[in-house]
């Protein structure tokens, strides 16, 4: 599982000009299931993303989400597992199957709720528009294999 963590001040996923989701302060969490993903990589990125200390307090990254009372948009990203090693167009033999996938990437979800964290997502398999306004900016990547960060 690939995701890329991204610290905000606020973010918003509409589809077809619908708002399906939006947070303030938090962060904005796009998450990539790969071939092969369980249930342990959602729960190691979400525990992961729930403790990570990005958030400035006494030091730079000092606190996390919990701590800050931030919340998280989770979005799903297929495209996170794209190949650019071959051809100059991504090969996307590595993403999941979608009916595989979508249950994963709910459970980083829910996973995060059960954490205390405020929790919104964006709507699985839609083309959607993101905004979010970056605060730091802070981006950071979290990659799973077999429910290890690595």
């Amino acid at each position: 599982m690939r995701t890329i963590i991204q610290r905000v001040s606020r973010a918003a996923v509409t589809v077809d000009g619908e708002l399906v989701g939006s947070i303030g302060a938090g962060v904005v969490a796009l998450v990539g299931v790969e071939r092969g993903d369980g249930l342990a990589d959602a729960q190691a990125t979400a525990r992961k993303l729930a403790s990570l200390r990005m958030f400035p307090g006494a030091k730079p990254m000092d606190r996390c989400l919990t701590d800050v009372g931030g919340a998280a948009l989770v979005i799903s990203q297929f495209t996170l597992a794209g190949s650019l090693r071959k051809g100059r167009r991504p090969s996307f033999d590595r993403a999941e199957d979608p009916q595989l996938a979508e249950p994963l990437y709910l459970e980083v979800a829910q996973q995060l709720r059960e954490a205390g964290i405020p929790t919104q997502t964006g709507q699985f398999g839609a083309h959607m528009q993101v905004e979010l306004v970056n605060d730091g900016p802070v981006t950071l990547l979290i990659f799973t294999d077999a429910g290890v960060i690595v």
